[in-house]
């Protein structure tokens, strides 16, 4: 049930683009917390009278334009905003797909203001809403990852579309972390790999990625670094907290111990970048992290 759920909320960004107006949408969006045995759910349905499915252009299309897909990833403030800000004014032809962060700060609610900042409720009740918002995460970034393409990108002669991380580090990293640290349930952490599996296998391509770019930096420069943009949801993160999601990436993409790699996807390429040097003053050090991205895109 939970997982015929998440398949129509994702579905509908397919719908979305191949004209929502003439299908009959249902919109689920259900978010499952620890508070007892009680669940908040959500549900909006408009229907209207069904008419014969448009084929989608740019879906149709993507079968006989080759789209490479990447995401950048990279440990908190290790600077992947930067970074993507920095490609985005190099290589404008390409597609950027940021992270969700807004859609996590104004989650929809019956408190006084009608909105609640997710990501802050986590890092200050971490047991209580990590599930929650793993689980919203994951959503957003999965509904980011199958977003078809524009008609502007397919029309590039080698189309590149970067993600800011993806469903894969959402699991392999964060969620994986916060079940480490307690803050998820044996019960919550086997649910979210199950359906967390389910949708992989269900969107299947559309989901995948050619390449991965990894922003490495020690956690003692990145801690540094997040006090520095002093992000309000942010003062409670430790270092130690960074030490450990450091530890995650680096068993997930270069030592490659961890034990949740579908076997499809230890093989993906990772391009490993230091950045442990402020690049986005330093004209030379950004130059030579372009030339290697660029490198690395076109010999995939």
């Amino acid at each position: 049930m939970f997982t015929n759920k998440i398949r129509v909320f994702l579905d509908s960004a397919k719908t979305h683009f191949c004209n929502s107006q003439n299908l009959d949408v249902k919109l689920f969006c259900t978010f499952i917390h620890k508070q007892g045995n009680e669940h908040g759910s959500a549900m909006s349905k408009k229907s209207v009278k069904p008419q014969p499915r448009p084929q989608c252009a740019s879906y149709s299309s993507r079968k006989e334009v080759k789209i490479k897909k990447f995401s950048v990833e990279g440990n908190i403030a290790v600077g992947k905003s930067s970074f993507l800000r920095l490609l985005a004014s190099t290589c404008q032809e390409w597609s950027f797909m940021g992270e969700p962060l807004h859609k996590w700060q104004h989650v929809h609610s019956s408190s006084s203001h009608g909105m609640d900042n997710l990501l802050q409720l986590m890092y200050d009740n971490p047991a209580r809403w990590s599930y929650t918002f793993q689980t919203l995460s994951c959503m957003t970034r999965f509904k980011t990852q199958i977003e078809l393409f524009s008609e502007q990108l397919l029309k590039q002669q080698e189309p590149v579309r970067i993600f800011e991380r993806s469903v894969y580090s959402d699991r392999f990293v964060f969620a994986k972390t916060l079940f480490d640290l307690g803050h998820l349930s044996d019960m919550e952490w086997n649910m979210y790999q199950e359906w967390h599996t389910f949708l992989l296998q269900e969107f299947g391509e559309r989901a995948t990625l050619d390449g991965i770019l990894y922003l490495r930096a020690t956690p003692v420069k990145c801690f540094e670094r997040l006090q520095k943009r002093a992000r309000k949801e942010e003062k409670r993160v430790t270092q130690q907290y960074l030490e450990k999601l450091h530890d995650q990436h680096e068993g997930w993409l270069i030592n490659k111990n961890t034990d949740l790699h579908p076997a499809h996807f230890s093989n993906i390429p990772v391009l490993i970048l230091q950045v442990d040097e402020d690049f986005e003053e330093n004209p030379v050090v950004s130059q030579h992290l372009i030339n290697q991205v660029k490198d690395f895109v076109a010999s995939l």
